[in-house]
This record gives structure tokens, C-alpha cells and sequence, in this order.
């Protein structure tokens, strides 16, 4: 099954196929993630694989310019509808790496996206990270790290390549496995 088709399946049945809206991981993983940004405000944020959009509106208060995309139709309608009072977000359809939008990013958010892209695919996102991140930039990866059934990598691989090839100081790091 091809990527589109998989995330395509996903939205047609669900709004919320992984329950991010309520599971208490991931409002415990999205407190925690905004709790570990260094920096209380950006002024221009990146979000690829924003799904529903239940990171993005969380984000999107502390920046002055905010991109979010995803490769799903629904998933940036859905996007779109919760941001619609947010004239400083951008949503758009997007798939990254092989499209990416113009600009420096002071925040560049991977969340659990790494693991549906192929080595080489990831090895292209973490260059447009490079390419594209401030000097001052921060990058956050936030990844399920258990087994994942079906895709080329897992969180474990993901966090490793990015590690080892963006070259960044490790500024925060939570495991858990629950």
C-alpha cells in the first residue's frame, strides 16, 4: 500500500485515527513537547505531517508565522477548519521532502512522521532541515519508539539518522515506554 493510500484509508473511517485529540499519551507527549521548546516564542515554525491539527493549534500561539502541511487531503481540511482563526497559519498539502517551502525556519517540528518516510526519503528531510533551520534554530523529533509493523524504519532509526546527521546539541530528550 503506498503512503497516500494508507493516510487516505486512515481519514476516511476516522477524524482522529491515532486518538490524538484525547489519549492521555498524546496530550501527555504534547505537554511535554511544548514544555521542552527552548524558546517561549519563534517567529517562523514548521510543522510537515501536521495531521488533524491538534499540535498545530497548540504551537501556533507561540509563533509569529506558522507552516503546517500534511500529504493527506482531509487531514489539511481538518487542519484548516481548526486554524481558521489563526490568519498567521499557513495549511497546505504537502510531501515532504520532496516539497518543501522557501524560508528560514527558528523551529522545525518531526512528529511522528519519520517512520512512514524511506531511508533515503529521511536522508532528504534531514537536508532541507539543515538547508533551511536559522542559525539559532531548534529541531524537535518526537517519535513512537516501539516496533512499528509495516514501514521501512521506527522511531529508534529515525532519532539516530537525526542525531547523526543534523549535528545539533541534544537540548532535551524524554523516552518512556508507555
Amino acid at each position: 500500500m503506498t503512503t497516500d493510500r494508507y493516510f487516505d484509508d486512515l481519514y476516511r473511517k476516522d477524524d482522529d485515527p491515532w486518538k490524538i485529540r484525547n489519549r492521555w499519551y498524546e496530550r501527555r507527549k504534547r505537554a511535554l513537547l511544548l514544555a521542552a521548546l527552548p524558546h517561549e516564542r519563534y517567529a517562523r515554525v514548521f510543522e510537515p505531517a501536521c495531521g488533524n491539527g491538534e499540535l498545530t493549534a497548540a504551537l501556533a500561539p507561540r509563533c509569529d508565522e506558522f507552516i503546517a502541511t500534511d500529504i493527506n487531503d482531509g487531514a489539511v481540511a481538518l487542519t484548516k477548519t481548526r486554524m481558521a482563526q489563526s490568519p498567521h497559519a499557513k495549511i497546505a498539502r504537502m510531501t515532504v521532502p520532496d516539497e518543501w517551502p522557501d524560508g528560514r525556519f527558528d523551529l522545525v517540528v518531526i512528529s511522528e512522521v519519520g517512520y512512514y518516510l524511506e531511508e533515503a526519503q529521511l536522508g532528504r528531510l534531514i537536508e532541507r532541515i539543515r538547508h533551511t533551520l536559522s542559525p539559532d534554530g531548534a529541531v524537535v523529533a518526537c517519535h513512537w519508539r516501539r516496533p512499528i509493523e509495516g514501514w521501512a524504519l521506527d522511531g529508534e532509526q529515525v532519532h539516530a539518522a537525526m542525531r547523526g546527521k543534523l549535528g545539533l546539541p541534544l537540548l532535551c530528550h524524554y523516552w518512556t515506554t508507555t
